[in-house]
């Protein structure tokens, strides 16, 4: 016990000597521990920006259903220039409301297989406003509404005779029915989209925004209605419901053999359609931002190798100036032991002093990307943590070598130093 008071006690001593030494030379010590900050301010910083990105994404990814995927010609996050690929995905087949029909046929373990189209952009107007002209205009099947998990707040869903019928009715998202009828329900009354009017027969919940833009603002009709007036051509995509997430992987796999079949894709070729579900999107947000996470790593070890070797020369060249100190401490009896305590913690003082300032700073500016985002914000402790570890670290390998050079100058002349 008495022993764990001691050596704690010289800690403690060893820590408030580091401090004075950092505070008598202010302006080497910042420059040394710049370094540092610089070096963790940078793996902090895009850390806490893909954690408040990859965490909204995580809780904002509600475009399909659960246990739901979809069927489609072209990639979900497609992040490369690379003409070659853009030519092969536009030379696929695309998806038509037949190819969809034979899937909702065969698929025996497909709960719900339902059908939409991104068919155009543009203003909507009412009898009271007009729209910005990015708005969405979406062709759905009535089972769609399930698939891509939209829930009707007021009125009704599209139902099978709007198919058949190819009704000029529509269903609209929440942000789109308060732009448009700001003085009352929207059902009942018209949205004008391209000249065409279609009577309102639902109004969908909310779903928020995603990376700043938001799921609220189209109007839905009838995919017969679109496939009517843009042609049978226009682009689709089919989603499929599992009955359960535990069927999940096998009724992709059925669906996979299903389309390959009906597109005549060859054995040994891949395949020439996509399929996404929100796990994939969430896997491929992660795998895109990895190379970003790797730069940011490599730029910090390069940052805090070069912050160590600046803090090994800064305590060596404290060393020389302080060898008359070492020379008295160690007449009055202190130990190599407690000289190499005591220039190990000022190394390591500098360096968590620098990883400190360059965590809370790379919180701040990684929220701010973040807010900027429309994302909330994220405190990554599991990188400060690991940020701090690092810190430690550093300042013991970089500053072992100047305390084991204090730690063995001679006390006979180091009293003679001048």
């Amino acid at each position: 016990m008495k022993a764990r008071v001691t050596l704690l006690t010289e800690f403690r001593e060893a820590f408030r000597m580091a401090l004075n030494a950092i505070g008598a030379h202010k302006l080497r010590s910042s420059l040394t521990l710049l370094g540092i900050l610089i070096g963790v301010f940078s793996i902090i910083l895009v850390m806490t920006a893909i954690r408040a990105l990859q965490g909204n994404l995580e809780k904002e990814m509600v475009q399909l259903g659960s246990h739901t995927f979809q069927l489609q010609r072209w990639p979900a996050i497609q992040v490369d220039d690379d003409s070659e690929a853009e030519q092969k995905y536009e030379r696929r087949k695309r998806f038509t409301k037949k190819m969809a029909e034979i899937v909702r046929e065969r698929a025996t373990l497909a709960r719900t297989v339902g059908i939409s189209s991104e068919a155009d952009q543009g203003e909507m107007f009412s009898r009271f406003r007009k729209t910005n002209p990015n708005v969405s205009f979406r062709g759905l099947s009535p089972e769609a509404f399930e698939t891509r998990n939209l829930t009707v707040a007021e009125g009704r869903a599209l139902a099978e005779v709007d198919m058949e019928g190819e009704r000029h009715v529509g269903v609209i998202g929440a942000e789109l029915a308060k732009i448009l009828f700001p003085y009352g329900s929207a059902l009942g009354d018209w949205v004008k989209f391209r000249g065409v009017k279609y009577t309102v027969v639902g109004v969908l919940e909310a779903k928020g925004s995603i990376f700043g833009s938001s799921q609220d603002a189209f109007l839905a009709v009838p995919l017969t209605a679109v496939l009517n007036r843009y042609g049978r051509e226009i682009p689709l995509t089919i989603q499929i419901q599992a009955q359960s997430a535990e069927s999940f992987d096998d009724t992709v796999e059925q669906v996979r053999g299903i389309l390959r079949a009906v597109r005549k894709v060859p054995p040994a070729e891949p395949d020439d359609f996509e399929i996404v579900s929100n796990d994939s999107l969430i896997n491929q947000f992660r795998s895109i931002t990895l190379a970003i996470r790797s730069g940011a790593g490599v730029i910090s070890s390069i940052a805090l190798l070069a912050a160590g070797v600046g803090i090994m020369n800064i305590m060596l060249v404290s060393v020389t100036e302080r060898t008359k100190e070492i020379g008295i401490r160690r007449a009055i009896g202190a130990k190599k032991r407690n000289i190499m305590v005591q220039f190990i913690m000022e190394a390591v003082a500098l360096s968590e002093l620098g990883g400190i300032l360059g965590i809370i700073l790379g919180i701040l500016a990684g929220n701010l990307a973040a807010l900027l985002l429309s994302t909330p914000p994220v405190f990554p402790w599991d990188w400060a943590l690991i940020g701090l570890v690092v810190c430690s670290f550093v300042g013991i390998v970089f500053g072992t070598y100047p305390a084991w050079k204090a730690a063995n100058l001679d006390p006979i002349d180091s009293l003679r130093y001048e």
